[in-house]
């Protein structure tokens, strides 16, 4: 659900670009304080490039013609909590936008509210969290939720999470006056393929945080806790598991993603008779000239492989995942430093 620059007027643009910016903003202040630990700064790198080479494999939604893949939200701020949730996934797209030509950079604000804010602050707390809380309390004696609440927690999440993003994805194209999208027609298909997207995301979240449930349950207390990870609790496996998994899903399962349209591109085809659209103007021009010149692997593939290739896709898998390690870590690690130092 990528947004491109052409979707959106300048405007829009700019002003959700501002409103993502105070969302990760309000984010980093509440790490600040003592959410953040050591434990969970390389929490928020391996989890980032998870949900960096989950988001290469788009999967066929059966039927359709259509693909839809992982937004993650859910399943950060079920590990991570909502606010280092946020800022992995933001840096997620600022790593797909910049290296990846995945996502304007005009439209960067919108994406990460589309998929971050609407999953990590508002399903997360207003349906994962009460979910789970209630099902704890279900569970006489018992200080974790039970399987059968994670699974309707994480499925029940994720799909107002991404009906929520979706819904904005139409609402901003009507703002920014994109007239070849008609706000009902284009409506009425971006939400049930991503409610169809959205059950299959959460099964696979929900399989993820079954395997975390049994191994570390504490983990998931932490996040719905708002609180550090313990400092006591060993943390070594499920590292290890996630960037086996990793590795994985950026370096071989990617290969095999559905080379259908995803569910905006699909809605966009059928609305508009195209899945990509155009627009000329100094802002566009310039927010495409930045992205050309950063981008060193347009499309998940080497410069000038129009086809692309197996090695190029395995290399942009694993090369994207190292980077989001370094950068949403780092990130997390530099915040840390700052709130010890003050």
């Amino acid at each position: 659900m990528h947004m491109a620059d052409a979707l959106l007027s300048p405007a829009v643009g700019g002003v959700m670009t501002g409103v993502s910016a105070l969302a990760i903003a309000y984010g980093v202040k509440k790490m600040a304080g003592d959410t953040l630990n050591e434990k969970k700064i390389p929490m928020m790198g391996v989890m980032g490039a998870l949900v960096f080479a989950g988001q290469m494999i788009n999967f066929t939604i059966p039927g359709t013609g259509s693909s839809g893949h992982i937004g993650g939200g859910i399943l950060l701020a079920a590990i991570l909590g909502p606010f280092p949730a946020l800022l992995t996934l933001a840096s997620v797209l600022l790593i797909q936008c910049l290296f990846f030509a995945d996502g304007g950079l005009l439209a960067y604000g919108c994406n990460v509210f589309n998929m971050g804010v609407t999953s990590c602050f508002l399903a997360f707390q207003l349906i994962f969290k009460p979910l789970m809380k209630r099902g704890k309390k279900g569970e006489t004696g018992k200080p974790h939720a039970a399987p059968q609440h994670i699974i309707i927690a994480s499925i029940a999440a994720v799909v107002i999470g991404l009906q929520l993003g979706a819904f904005g994805v139409v609402l901003e194209t009507l703002l920014s006056g994109i007239t070849e999208l008609p706000f009902g027609a284009f409506l009425v298909l971006m939400q049930p393929i991503h409610l169809a997207i959205g059950l299959v995301e959460g099964i696979v979240t929900a399989g993820v945080l079954c395997y975390v449930h049994r191994a570390r349950p504490e983990l998931l207390d932490s996040a719905l806790e708002d609180r550090p990870i313990p400092q006591t609790l060993p943390t070594k496996q499920i590292l290890i598991s996630f960037l086996a998994l990793t590795v994985l899903t950026g370096g071989i399962l990617s290969l095999f993603a559905s080379a259908y349209p995803d569910g905006l591109e699909w809605s966009m085809e059928r609305v508009a008779g195209t899945p990509e659209l155009e627009r000329e103007g100094p802002v566009y021009e310039t927010a495409s000239s930045v992205v050309e010149t950063t981008a060193f692997m347009p499309d998940y593939s080497f410069s000038g492989d129009e086809e692309g290739s197996v090695l190029g896709t395995a290399t942009a898998g694993i090369l994207g995942s190292i980077i989001t390690i370094v950068l949403a870590g780092g990130i997390g690690f530099i915040i840390h430093r700052v709130r010890k130092a003050a």
